[in-house]
């Protein structure tokens, strides 16, 4: 679909009822010159004949079927003639032109261009800004849905109609603008709003390489200024996407493959990692840490290489099960399939520690892990599922660790876009070792659980700290440190129930773990993780001087014009009665 085609329907509806329209023109031409030319007569008897606009007006309301009569005199029998003559030529005329309109509305690419004319008008519409989301997928439909709560509008192209028209079934609050056209178009991507002043980055989603690489490619060239986040499920693409400087690029296998790596050598920080990145109200179950020994891998596909060379890299052995091994004769290798117990035997199922299920069907992987855990029920299983809609069936299996390459790529961008501190700080977590890992984790669990917790960044500026920012612009203000504004600010006696775990400077200084003590400045970026309700209510204190005002020195100011000014006058008077038993007692 070229949107250059269509860029206005109304030509293109035109030109369609063009012959149509003529022929209406000339039907109504003839009929009221003919009317004109057929001689009457008048009241009294006299020969006249219809002025130019009483025959138009006469043939307006006749051929349309308005009404019926003879005017401004009794039509002469000749003109009765004639007149009859134009309502069969009307009809003829207006069944003509109502089958092409018909027709014309039932034509696919007419029907496309007054979509694509809408869309565009939706996009360019919007005041608010906005991500364009390229694929609906399962990825797709998971990060509309976090960014709808989050008040974050959404812009979606997808290839695919069927996903389109489904779109309005999910249940988002927010109007999505969606299209149905190849995200690798430029113009595509144009009318989608990439280059629109409101639109915060661009997301490709899209379950092909080639199709992510395009999007990544053209928001450089279009947008340069704009963050790009695209998925990449090989080596090369990544590598094509990075030397074009996208900015994140994000492979669900080699994700993952990290995570199985941080959890073999390091797995209270990966406990700690998964809790943190959890979704907002589940329960994190704390699972058995890997095991160190032998394992088997059915499938050497991409997901399957990776796990391989995470494996090998961590110094454990493994025994890949494939239709085709590349190398014949190499103890790795065993021909067959998984899900049969054969090559399971022949793998030495029942002597090694864990099995990794990772072809591209569902079904074949739920096969593979239930007659490995018959033939050896001890083991270690990592299960890949590929579509969300069987999660039910995964659910019903307790894996030890769950691969869902949707998730794992739309929890990575919603990171991003939602909490730019948490890349670093999960950093931070990875260099500090694992018993600072442990002791973290067990400071903040002992405190909120096992509940993943609410993440969130804040900064210190005018949009999101207007209050607190005013204080601290004062010349030789007084200093706020984290505790102040860390106090409930209905009830300063409390703490909220959350934590800054990291603060970065706007010189680039940056604070693991900061103490209640350390002074706020103009400019911080905060990474807190709590309650969700402590969210709202550090926003309030951020927010509002009244509340910022208690939370810090305990004074209640009352909020609101009119209360404000009931309480200037309340002042007042308590200042003069106060004035006057001054002035009694001197007297005295």
């Amino acid at each position: 679909m070229n949107p250059a085609a269509y860029e206005s329907t109304f030509f293109l509806a035109l030109r369609r009822m063009r012959a149509p329209l003529i022929t209406i023109i000339l039907i109504y031409a003839v009929s009221v010159v003919g009317l004109t030319l057929v001689p009457g007569v008048d009241a009294e008897g006299q020969p006249t004949r219809l002025s130019l606009f009483h025959a138009f007006y006469f043939i307006s309301y006749t051929a349309t079927t308005i009404g019926f009569g003879e005017i401004p005199y009794a039509f002469s029998d000749g003109q009765r003639l004639w007149v009859i003559v134009c309502i069969y030529l009307s009809v003829i005329g207006w069944a003509y032109s109502i089958g092409t309109l018909l027709a014309l509305l039932q034509d696919q690419n007419f029907r496309n261009a007054v979509r694509l004319q809408r869309f565009g008008q939706k996009v360019r519409h919007l005041r608010e800004p906005f991500y364009l989301v390229c694929g609906y997928g399962e990825t797709g439909q998971l990060i509309c849905r976090a960014l709808d709560p989050l008040g974050l509008r959404a812009v979606v192209i997808e290839i695919d109609e069927g996903r389109v028209s489904q779109l309005d079934l999910h249940g988002l609050s927010a109007d999505v603008p969606a299209l149905a056209a190849d995200a690798r178009q430029p113009e595509v991507l144009k009318l989608a709003g990439l280059t629109h002043r409101c639109c915060r980055g661009v997301i490709a989603l899209t379950n092909d390489d080639n199709a992510n690489l395009a999007i990544a490619i053209a928001a450089r060239l279009l947008a340069p200024g704009l963050p790009a986040l695209c998925r990449a499920e090989t080596v090369e693409t990544a590598n094509n996407m990075a030397s074009f400087g996208t900015r994140h690029i994000i492979n669900p296998f080699d994700k993952f493959g990290r995570y199985l790596a941080l959890s073999l050598h390091a797995p209270a920080a990966y406990h700690l990692l998964e809790w943190l990145t959890g979704v907002p109200g589940t329960v994190v179950e704390p699972h058995r840490d890997p095991p160190r020994g032998r394992w088997v891998l059915c499938g050497h596909g991409r997901f399957g290489k990776v796990m391989v060379s995470t494996l090998e890299e961590m110094g454990i052995p493994v025994t890949i099960i494939d239709h085709a091994p590349p190398v014949e004769g190499d103890e790795r290798w065993v021909r067959g399939d998984g899900a049969g117990a054969p090559a399971l035997l022949a793998a030495g199922i029942r002597e090694v520690v864990g099995v990794v299920a990772c072809t591209n069907d569902d079904v074949n992987n739920l096969s593979i892990v239930v007659t490995a855990r018959e033939l050896n029920p001890n083991l270690f299983v990592v299960l890949r599922q590929n579509l969300q809609a069987n999660q039910a069936l995964f659910d019903a299996f307790e894996s030890d660790f769950t691969v869902v390459p949707s998730q794992i790529v739309a929890r990575e961008c919603l990171a991003i876009l939602t909490t730019p501190l948490l890349a670093p700080f999960l950093s931070e977590i990875k260099q500090r070792g694992e018993a600072w890992a442990s002791t973290l984790l067990d400071q903040l669990t002992e405190r909120f659980g096992w509940e993943a917790p609410t993440v969130w960044s804040a900064r210190v500026d005018a949009d999101q700290a207007p209050a607190l920012l005013r204080l601290l612009s004062v010349p030789a203000g007084p200093p706020v440190t984290l505790g102040d504004v860390l106090l409930d600010p209905h009830d300063r006696a409390q703490e909220l129930e959350c934590r800054v775990l990291y603060l970065a400077r706007a010189d680039d200084s940056t604070v693991m773990l900061p103490h209640r003590h350390t002074p706020i400045q103009a400019g911080d970026r905060l990474l807190l993780a709590g309650r969700g309700a402590a969210r709202g209510a550090l926003d309030l204190t951020l927010h509002n001087e009244n509340a910022l005002d208690y939370v810090l020195w305990g004074r209640e100011i009352p909020g609101g014009w009119v209360w404000e000014q009931l309480a200037k006058l309340h002042a007042r008077w308590s200042g003069a009665g106060a004035d006057r038993q001054v002035r009694d007692s001197q007297a005295r």
